[in-house]
């Protein structure tokens, strides 16, 4: 009769690493085995494994959890189980009950390989590749970059919502927090996969996550190059002269005006702020006073909320932010008196 396994090693690998990327304790462990055995030796990991002259031999095919222990545990001398890319559930929880009580074998989880951080991105990127293909969901399959506008808008005024009190905050909001940038994320997921099907002028996930990366990097000179700065106000300096030399043509001549590129469809409040910024760094703030003053005169209601809009940026305070609170706390009210 086969002696008991002395060794029996489960290997452990993240589906979101390149199979055959392994840690080295892995290879050795792998290398030294007496059996190597996985559920199916076409499975990803297995397959890099044989490429790499592991020998790979197949274990029972459908076998229970208790029935995979029991096999395992039938071997002699060193064993390595490649877990399944379903994680093998049920499995450990067999081994533990099967364990003889007499001279054990020793039972250990080796990791091959384990996510890096932004791995869960993967996992997103999939889903929503599923749910976008044939046989997904009829109405994710519907839907088009303007059908989905309306979401994005919404999405990113409740994720806005959560976070503008989030240091304040804790335990819930902070659930409350992941959940809606986890919607916000979604919207920016839905339009890499729309615009991957165009015919003519496709776009994926990675291109926009590339061209995010090469922004970064091109506007943080300080971080990726040898640029000096004092502080964060060097930071916004450059900042804008790095954005504007992308907006010049290639004889650097500048093509936009200050207020280009802010969105009509923002807000009345925050394009308000944000008309106001512009204007200022572009060096036309006593201009746009001059403007409101001589709209207020000629009785314009909304110059009076412009007005407000520059007296509350001479303050530093968003006035956007700062009235989401008012209403915040108007809310509270109003209800406490129900």
């Amino acid at each position: 009769m086969d002696q008991p396994v002395r060794e029996l090693s489960l290997l452990l690998t993240s589906p979101r690493v390149a199979p055959g990327l392994l840690s080295a304790a892995a290879w050795q462990a792998l290398r030294s085995a007496d059996h190597v055995l996985a559920a199916d030796p076409q499975d990803p990991t297995p397959r890099a494994l044989l490429a790499a002259e592991v020998p790979v031999r197949p274990a029972t095919p459908s076998a229970t959890p208790q029935e995979r222990a029991a096999e395992l545990l039938a071997l002699d001398g060193i064993v390595v189980w490649v877990g399944s890319p379903d994680g093998d559930p049920g499995l450990a929880e067999a081994l533990a009950v099967q364990l003889p009580e007499e001279d054990p074998p020793t039972l250990e989880l080796l990791v091959g390989s384990w996510d890096t951080p932004g791995a869960r991105l993967l996992d997103a990127v999939a889903v929503m590749d599923r749910l976008r293909s044939p046989g997904g969901c009829p109405w994710d399959a519907e839907q088009t970059h303007a059908s989905l506008v309306p979401y994005l808008v919404e999405e990113a005024h409740e994720a806005a919502e959560v976070l503008d009190e989030l240091d304040s905050a804790g335990g819930d909001a902070r659930e409350h927090a992941v959940d809606e940038l986890g919607d916000v994320l979604l919207q920016v997921l839905f339009h890499a996969r729309v615009g991957a099907e165009h015919d003519e002028e496709p776009f994926d996930v990675d291109d926009v996550a590339a061209g995010l990366v090469a922004k970064l990097v091109r506007r943080h000179p300080h971080v990726f190059a040898d640029t000096q700065v004092s502080g964060a106000a060097d930071v916004a300096r450059n900042w804008d002269q790095i954005k504007a030399q992308e907006r010049a043509g290639s004889d650097g001549a500048q093509r936009e005006h200050p207020l280009d590129g802010i969105p009509r469809g923002m807000p009345a409040l925050a394009r308000a702020a944000k008309v106001a910024s512009r204007l200022g760094r572009a060096g036309e703030g006593q201009w746009l006073e001059e403007q409101v003053a001589g709209l207020e005169a000629a009785g314009d209601p909304g110059a009076s909320l412009l007005r407000a809009v520059l007296e509350l940026r001479a303050q530093d305070v968003d006035a956007d932010q700062a009235l989401r609170h008012t209403l915040r706390s108007v809310d509270t009210a109003a209800r406490q008196r129900r």
